[in-house]
């Protein structure tokens, strides 16, 4: 028998968090954060939050409510996180020791996972055991785990398969089939073909983008984005700061390559930029601290901001955190003095990056955009492609697999509507297509 659990991820984007039990054994795939809860709820503490604890954030629903799965404690043979995001892996320090088992992920999301540790100052019970994207391991004598590379906004992300007698159970959060990747390489779409020769029982899928009907564009397309609004427009004399998601650490490469041309010094600002770079570093992926100074803490980051003044900031291209305009960002705290940098007109700021449409997102960066239109900066938006695959990209990823059942997941309900519209494109009957909720089940 095999039964499926919905934790976190089918009702919002993000929190993610899928139990499936094969007989007498459980693994667990993700275990993520709410973000947009887990920053109002931090932003809301401020000061007075000394250390975050699994019921704190979960009574204020920016982690999973593993509640619904205790009678499979006991059962859980591995955590196994898809990729490094927060929605995906955050909420890890908070709720895996619960579990006796280890956390299977490849080098770099074991890489995020430590350095989340260490900075919040947790300790898990939970071994962190790693395997390599295209390789398999052997939970148990019964389960058979496999990563199949694929293309994300981050590296080493994969679909996970999870092999049983009953066929395979394949957990494809997050991806996008990106033919043209800059940093690491394509889909294994071998793997995925020989999953579904094998027969794959269901399919989880990311459904964030299925209303878009389109093929989401390579990390070309934004790397040829960044070429022309970094080398095409006239910059000289002006200050050039680009922010973008920290994690998206081919993105970080494209621009620090672009940086060179220009002859401008490199400088990455902020903590999470700090802790995926390294990241990319420990786990061999890419070194970019040869590309430029690295400054986590504000000490750091304001003496160098001081030093960028003095030398003259058209000789460097800074990229700082704050692209969905958070408060405490670095970028944040420049429009706003706190850190010492005079926004000059004409300088030039670059969204390598989509607004994450939440309220609290989109509020908060209406206030970062606002504040450098007073100080005369030209602002480039959406300089952008996305990780997540459209309409397009899952149709292919359904024929390629042919999985007898399918649930969406982690979208919105247009994104849910649009998966089920698909897969009876594709000849699914309302039988085998599962638009679940949190804490639904799936028993076959």
């Amino acid at each position: 028998m095999i039964e499926i659990r919905t934790i976190g991820g089918y009702n919002e984007v993000g929190k993610n968090m899928t139990a499936v039990r094969v007989d007498n054994e459980v693994v667990i795939f993700d275990m993520g954060l709410h973000l947009p809860n887990y920053i109002k709820f931090t932003e809301e503490e401020g000061e007075n939050v000394i250390k975050l604890s699994k019921k704190s954030l979960m009574s204020v629903e920016a982690i999973p409510n593993d509640e619904i799965i205790n009678d499979w404690t006991r059962l859980v043979k591995a955590i196994i996180p898809s990729h490094a995001h927060l929605d995906h892996v955050g909420a890890i320090p908070y709720m895996s020791s619960k579990y006796n088992c280890p956390v299977v992920c490849t080098p770099f999301t074991a890489s995020v996972i430590r350095t989340i540790l260490k900075d919040e100052k947790i300790k898990i019970r939970n071994r962190i055991k790693i395997l390599n994207p295209n390789a398999t391991l052997n939970l148990t004598k019964n389960l058979k785990v496999e990563f199949i590379n694929m293309t994300h906004s981050t590296p080493q992300t994969v679909m996970i398969a999870l092999h049983t007698k009953y066929g395979v159970i394949l957990y494809c959060n997050d991806f996008k089939l990106d033919n043209n990747p800059t940093l690491g390489r394509q889909p294994n779409y071998d793997a995925l073909q020989e999953a579904g020769k094998k027969g794959v029982l269901v399919a989880i899928v990311d459904s964030l983008y299925c209303d878009q009907r389109v093929k989401t564009p390579s990390e070309l397309v934004a790397k040829e984005m960044l070429k022309d609004v970094l080398l095409g427009v006239h910059s000289k004399g002006h200050a050039v700061i680009v922010t973008t998601f920290s994690s998206h650490i081919a993105r970080l490469k494209s621009i620090a390559q672009y940086a060179k041309q220009l002859n401008r010094t490199v400088v990455f600002l902020g903590r999470s930029l700090s802790k995926y770079i390294n990241a990319a570093k420990d786990s061999k992926v890419i070194d970019l601290t040869k590309e430029g100074e690295v400054c986590s803490f504000a000490k750091h980051i304001r003496k160098k901001l001081i030093q960028i003044e003095k030398k003259g900031a058209h000789k460097f291209l800074i990229i700082a955190t704050g692209h969905q305009g958070e408060p405490k960002s670095v970028l944040s705290k420049m429009t706003k003095r706190i850190f010492p940098f005079k926004f000059s007109s004409e300088d030039h700021v670059v969204f390598s990056c989509k607004t994450i449409p939440t309220p609290i997102n989109e509020k908060l960066r209406a206030v970062l955009e606002n504040d450098l239109k007073k100080a005369g900066v030209r602002i480039f938006k959406n300089i952008h492609v996305s990780g997540h695959g459209g309409y397009e990209d899952i149709r292919d990823l359904l024929r390629m697999t042919r999985p007898k059942h399918v649930i969406p997941a982690h979208a919105e309900q247009t994104g849910t509507n649009a998966f089920v519209e698909l897969a009876r494109e594709l000849g699914y009957t309302n039988k085998f297509i599962h638009p679940f909720k949190n804490g639904d089940k799936l028993i076959l």
